[in-house]
């Protein structure tokens, strides 16, 4: 069976390959423009659906394979969303990549040499993530923060109209 589900691994590969390449295509483009790709790209998901729908029928219900099959099938609205909203990607990575700088942040955190240094360090993170999802400077906006902070224009009860999205 390894074989086969070498080969199916295979197969599935290059069926979403054909899916990436397409959204190779229409990258940066408006999401009204990358919603025609539901044209090219919706035949090869339901070719895609109805293949693991005929290899689940061929499978041990309580194999690995079938369980992750099924899960792929249990989740195929919010796999195909992106059909039905050109805003959408195909997939996550996007948004990983940028979370990766707060999981590193975390990670390198743990080094902050106690409690307090950890806490300091989880502010400034926060805010320093917070401005560059608001596409603020992230330099001038801290420097203005702890100007304001410190010159005593911003009081203690005011630190909430700080927040970048403010």
């Amino acid at each position: 069976m390894q074989d086969d589900e070498s080969l199916l691994a295979h197969e599935l590969i290059e069926r979403l390959q054909a899916v990436y390449a397409i959204e190779a295509e229409i990258r940066g483009l408006s999401a009204g423009q990358r919603l025609a790709r539901r044209t090219r790209t919706a035949p090869l998901m339901e070719v895609l659906k109805a293949r693991l729908t005929s290899t689940l029928d061929q499978l041990f219900s309580q194999s690995k394979l079938a369980e992750a099959i099924n899960y792929t099938l249990n989740h195929w609205d919010g796999l195909t969303l992106f059909l039905r909203d050109g805003r959408v990607e195909v997939d996550s990575n996007t948004v990983e990549r940028s979370m990766r700088p707060i999981a590193m942040g975390r990670r390198n955190s743990l080094f902050s040499g106690s409690e307090g240094g950890a806490e300091s360090w989880a502010i400034l993170g926060s805010l320093g993530n917070t401005a560059k999802l608001h596409e603020l400077d992230l330099q001038a906006y801290l420097v203005d923060l702890l100007e304001r902070i410190v010159s005593g224009q911003t009081r203690s009860h005011q630190l909430h109209e700080l927040l970048p999205w403010n």
